[in-house]
């Protein structure tokens, strides 16, 4: 608020200074002198957040207050260079800094947009999110599970019990002890089923689990996905479809977590605009400054 009320009365100054000017608003009056001086003074301030962040065990004041500081007065900076400059552009060096913080200023308010609402639409769109640092980690995890559940799967599939998981061992018993039947004809083991099997895993689960973001994969559309796990489950037994169940829910997983890193991308890549420009910025602010006052 103390920053909007000063922006006003800069504002409510600046129209009969500029009237009574003989040569106009510039930035090379007293009152624009002061204007310049006064955003130059905020833009170091705001540029200081990034050392504030980088030694965090300095007890400067509470981070959010310095957050604060840095959105304000960063905003309030840009028009009071506007008005420095008394509306134009300049040439040379001073038109390539009223670009430059053009594009500061954008990106900024572009910054703070995103920092209020991405977390939000995060956490509604991705219950289940992951530290971001870990999402590496989590996805190796999920490729494991993965391919355990297919082992366990092959393993019924081909009569081996031994390796099954105890769900797989009782849902197959009793048809491996009537009638003389195998525990592999009583799973009902169709060579063809278990090829196809094998090669959705390899051809499309396994890349789609290994690679990171996977965006354009088939198993990435959770409709086009949904319809290939239950043509999955037509071609197995019925013991083996909480297998397929459980391999489509690490798929959705695997599916919240790209998502996750492209809101985490775009919560952050405006300061690969930002931050370089910021920091452009104060060099040539001060530079412009210093030949300002010797010339």
């Amino acid at each position: 608020m103390g920053s909007l009320v000063g922006l006003a009365v800069a504002l409510v100054v600046y129209v009969p200074y500029s009237r009574s000017s003989p040569q106009g608003a510039g930035g090379g009056t007293t009152l624009g002198l002061i204007y310049g001086s006064v955003a130059f003074a905020f833009m170091l301030f705001a540029g200081l957040l990034g050392a504030r962040k980088k030694v965090p065990i300095w007890r400067l004041g509470r981070a959010q207050a310095w957050m604060r500081g840095h959105l304000w007065l960063g905003f309030v900076s840009f028009p009071l260079i506007v008005l420095h400059s008394g509306f134009h552009f300049g040439v040379g060096l001073t038109k390539a800094l009223m670009w430059l913080f053009s594009v500061v200023f954008v990106s900024g308010i572009v910054g703070a947009v995103l920092q209020h609402f991405m977390p939000r639409i995060t956490t509604q769109r991705i219950p289940l999110e992951t530290i971001y640092e870990q999402i590496g980690r989590v996805r190796t995890q999920l490729m494991e599970e993965a391919i355990s559940l297919v082992d366990e799967a092959y393993a019924v599939l081909h009569g081996d019990v031994s390796q099954a998981s105890e769900q797989q061992r009782a849902a197959s018993a009793s048809a491996g002890t009537m009638g003389g039947l195998t525990v592999a004809s009583g799973m009902q083991v169709d060579e063809e089923a278990s090829s196809e099997f094998k090669e959705f895993f390899r051809g499309e689960i396994q890349p789609f689990l290994a690679q990171g973001g996977s965006r354009g994969h088939i198993l990435a559309d959770r409709s086009r996905a949904q319809a290939m796990f239950r043509q999955l489950r037509t071609l197995l037994p019925p013991n083996l479809h909480s297998t397929v169940d459980d391999l489509e829910n690490i798929c959705e997983e695997k599916r919240e977590i790209d998502q996750q890193a492209r809101y985490h991308r775009v919560l952050h890549g405006w300061l690969l605009v930002h931050i370089p420009a910021s920091y452009a910025l104060l060099i040539l602010g001060a530079v412009h400054a210093v030949m300002a006052l010797r010339y």
